[in-house]
């Protein structure tokens, strides 16, 4: 074979009605395999969008919410569309690990920077942390429109199994089926996860079941719990690509009555 002379070894013509396929190897060089019809430059059918275009029409579903009282100061932002980046501050240890955890598997980007009471106790820190995210999460819903809405995440996590089954309709509400063995976890009061995961359901608009099935760690379950609320997040406010512009009610609207 003379120098430049197409090698057809690895490639293969191949003419067929009017469409044709070629892949020579000619002087070191190789052209993409590819079908096409001659003259004719190729379309996209407008029933098939181009793949993320419903997560563009979506794509601000952001939201910062600043909350001040006497006894707490709060901001927080949120990307629903994020990766799950996080900057957390809370100046409660254990809370800001189980926050960066909610952001991480949620794959909501989330920063909380607060500052509180922390003199007293925990209680108005845990309590309104949870009232600014909610907040926020809501805000970035908007109107729902287009979200899957339902969702259920089972998490193991060593010998502790948790579930996690969300309806976002607007109408908050909490069961809470989770019991420590220990009063603390660190410096933090175990009674106080359920008044943030209440906070948060309320503010948010979540209907929200929360169920310890079985554990021994106390650790374990309580990380359990916000992993299992990160992943049912994730998958609830996810865009449905075949309604994405509808609002997942027969009421044409999230919020009041059934």
């Amino acid at each position: 074979m003379s120098k430049g002379e197409p090698d057809y070894t690895y490639g293969f013509r191949l003419v067929k009605r009017r469409c044709q396929a070629l892949t020579p190897v000619c002087a070191g060089r190789r052209y993409s395999l590819g079908w096409r019809r001659p003259g004719r430059p190729a379309k996209r059918s407008p029933e098939r969008p181009r793949w993320g275009a419903a997560k563009k029409d979506h794509a601000m579903r952001t939201a910062k919410v600043a909350r001040k009282t006497n006894e707490t100061e709060i901001a927080v932002t949120v990307d629903l569309d994020g990766t799950g980046t996080y900057q957390v501050a809370t100046g409660i240890g254990f809370l800001d690990h189980m926050l960066e955890q909610l952001s991480r598997h949620s794959l909501m980007d989330l920063t909380v920077s607060a500052k509180g009471d922390l003199h007293i106790d925990f209680h108005h820190t845990t309590e309104d942390t949870g009232i600014a995210i909610g907040e926020a999460v809501s805000q970035a819903l908007g109107d729902r429109r287009g979200i899957t809405r339902y969702a259920e995440a089972t998490i193991p996590m060593d010998e502790t199994l948790t579930r996690a089954t969300m309806d976002i309709s607007n109408r908050p509400y909490l069961i809470w089926r989770v019991n420590f063995s220990k009063s603390k976890l660190g410096d933090m009061d175990t009674e106080l996860f359920k008044e943030w995961f209440q906070a948060f359901a309320q503010a948010a608009g979540i209907t929200l079941h929360i169920e310890n099935l079985y554990g021994e760690n106390n650790h374990h379950i309580i990380e359990s719990c916000y992993k299992a609320l990160a992943r049912a997040l994730r998958n609830a406010v996810t865009i449905d690509p075949r309604k994405a512009e509808d609002v997942p009610s027969t009421k044409g609207t999230l919020g009041g009555s059934l």
